[in-house]
């Protein structure tokens, strides 16, 4: 099936989603970042079917967010994290402080995350880079930006 190409649009949301917006990439994404590195890894955390999973990396490492790497003689590779993926996996963060909030049930969350620089569990939160107050939707308002589209 013929996928939609997002990345010629001039919304930097819809640019992120012609990058990962299939459900596959953010979870390939996630477990790259735990580490699991490895094709066979991925594929039995993940049940995913090779196909696929050759395609989503291929284009993962296409796109510039992971890196094949050699790992023996044979032709193996495993899969890092770009710098690219790396600040992609912080996005990934905030879709899983939504996700802990309102759909984790009385469960609780299923994992928590220490913060190597003050060693507390914790979660992400979006805060203002002048001012370093919380910053949600409804304390924001879009303004056009430089790479905007021209209005006729």
């Amino acid at each position: 099936m013929q996928r939609t190409n997002f990345g010629g649009m001039a919304c930097s949301i819809a640019r992120t989603l012609d990058v990962i917006g299939e459900p596959w990439s953010p979870l390939i994404l996630r477990d790259v970042w735990v580490g699991l590195s490895r094709f066979e890894q991925l594929q039995a955390d993940l049940g995913i079917s090779r196909k696929v999973l050759t395609e989503r990396l291929h284009h993962l490492v296409e796109t510039g967010v992971l890196e094949r790497r050699p790992y023996d003689n044979r032709p193996r590779y495993e899969y890092v994290l770009t710098e690219m993926g790396t600040e992609l996996v912080d996005m990934l963060m905030v879709m899983t402080a939504w996700g802990d909030k309102w759909l984790a049930g009385t469960a609780g969350p299923p994992v928590l995350y220490r913060h190597h620089a003050c060693g507390e569990i914790s979660h992400v939160e979006l805060i203002c880079s002048h001012c370093g107050k919380p910053m949600h939707a409804r304390d924001i308002g879009p303004l056009p930006g430089p790479g905007a589209a021209a209005t006729a």
